[in-house]
């Protein structure tokens, strides 16, 4: 086993001895041109109205400081 092995399978039993399990994610690539024009495409279509609604409940059921400056 390659230096670089041995210490990926060391720090995978750690983390396991700390009750960590190890996740993968793919996303998508923003650099790609393909997902900016998907993406694009999809803000075109977004409702300014539903959007405010959106907005509106994030805010009311968010917890700010009441003395701090929004």
């Amino acid at each position: 086993m390659t230096g670089t092995a041995a210490r990926m399978r060391a720090m995978r039993e750690r983390r396991r001895q700390l009750a960590y399990r190890e996740v993968r994610l793919s996303i998508p690539d923003a650099r790609a041109d393909a997902v900016r024009r998907r993406v694009a495409e999809q803000v075109s279509q977004l409702s300014q109205q539903s959007e405010a609604e959106a907005l509106a409940w994030i805010e009311a059921v968010s917890e700010f400081d009441a003395d701090a400056a929004r």
